[in-house]
């Protein structure tokens, strides 16, 4: 899928000046525990709000590329689910996909929160193999006050492995994004880009609509529904003058329907509401949404259901 206008133009090559150095271009897989910013990371740096960001742990369940070439640097950031000691066939799979992600990267970035260091960072930190240059990310550090009480979190980092380069941030105003990206970019191999300059994602639009609805969902909504929710496009006409997409929305049990749906509907409403804006804006048009709930009891646990609902493989090219 090609960059709209809203998405972070690239940074164009000075017409004078010094020989410009090689083409580069690699993956960068984004990797840690659940909830430290990895997505709102990825959005931050490719300029458009691709990945579904919400206050659940283990929202991002799939790997989902975001593209950014700047000058004759191409980047292609890998967001991976968060990795965490799984309860379903569904988080044995997300863990996969993130270990797999950081096994066939050319960088790796370790992403965690301005906390210390702890056994399930160093576990996961073990899954990555040597020769693959590791950047941590310390994130969330505008909520450190003052910036004094970081250095014995990096301290205690710098102690865990020799990382290619140590770089605290705040994903969420985008301050250390620059840095990140100049460590980034010595250490991506020579080539030529792997993806058309244009390109921002490897993912098709209709992968988006199922997410921005299931995003929704998951800001709207408390205990145990978030992670018992699926969303799959079962029609996306685009021969309308309005493109028509009908989503189904699966629940893990009958009683989760009433929750999501809301009194008299009203709460999907606005979820369908939230999405379609979402949506509208990505996709640089306007959209219908119809949206259906279902319930699938143990689906999380069900290899037919996984694969029935996009969850079985590697679904990147979903």
């Amino acid at each position: 899928m090609k960059r709209g206008s809203s998405a972070k133009k690239k940074r164009a090559p000075e017409a004078d000046g010094p020989s410009p150095a090689p083409p580069r271009a690699g993956r960068v897989a984004i990797v840690g525990r659940p909830n430290v910013g990895k997505s709102t990371l990825m959005n931050a740096l490719v300029g458009e709000p691709l990945a579904i960001t919400s206050s659940h742990p283990q929202t991002t369940r799939d790997r989902l590329s975001g593209v950014l070439t700047e000058g004759g640097v191409q980047y292609v950031f890998v967001d991976t689910p968060g990795i965490h000691a799984p309860r379903s066939k569904l988080g044995v799979r997300m863990n996969t996909l993130a270990e797999d992600a950081a096994r066939g990267a050319d960088v790796v970035l370790f992403v965690t929160d301005a906390a210390l260091p702890s056994p399930a960072d160093t576990k996961i930190l073990a899954t990555v193999p040597a020769a693959v240059p590791v950047v941590l990310v310390v994130n969330k550090v505008d909520t450190v006050r003052p910036k004094e009480k970081l250095l014995p979190t990096l301290e205690a980092w710098a102690k865990v492995r020799e990382f290619s380069a140590i770089v605290p941030l705040s994903a969420r105003t985008g301050d250390g994004a620059e840095r990140l990206l100049a460590e980034i970019e010595r250490h991506l191999p020579e080539g030529d880009a792997i993806f058309p300059e244009e390109e921002l994602t490897d993912r098709p639009l209709r992968y988006f609509a199922a997410e921005y609805v299931r995003e929704q969902i998951l800001r709207a909504s408390r205990a145990e529904v978030p992670h018992g929710v699926a969303v799959v496009v079962e029609e996306y006409d685009e021969s309308r003058r309005v493109p028509r997409i009908r989503l189904v929305v699966h629940v893990a049990k009958e009683s989760h329907k009433a929750i999501v749906l809301g009194e008299r509907g009203e709460r999907m409403r606005q979820i369908a509401t939230s999405a379609r804006a979402r949506f509208e804006a990505l996709a640089g048009r306007q959209v219908h949404l119809e949206i259906f709930v279902r319930a699938t009891p143990g689906w999380q646990d069900n290899p037919r259901a996984l694969s029935d609902l996009g969850y079985g493989g590697d679904t990147e090219e979903t």
